[in-house]
């Protein structure tokens, strides 16, 4: 646990929102080329970018709480 604040966490939580922007105007974009498509090969488009994102965050969490990239050991 931490003894001070740190910027961290304000500046991951902006970081955040940034990149989140960033991504969904990015799959706005793209929705125009999606959307010729049918509704059966959409949906699973949609679904995969719809879950994609969540792949950095466990390790961008853990930069925000700990400052390191890494997963810290047990203690």
């Amino acid at each position: 646990m931490r003894d001070k604040p740190t910027l961290r966490i304000p500046l991951g939580i902006l970081g955040l929102l940034a990149a989140l922007a960033v991504y969904a105007l990015l799959v706005a974009k793209a929705s125009d080329l999606i959307a010729d498509l049918p509704v059966l090969v959409q949906t699973p488009i949609y679904i995969v970018l719809g879950t994609i994102w969540l792949l950095p965050l466990k390790r961008f969490l853990i930069w925000m709480e700990t400052g390191s990239w890494r997963i810290p050991p047990n203690e």
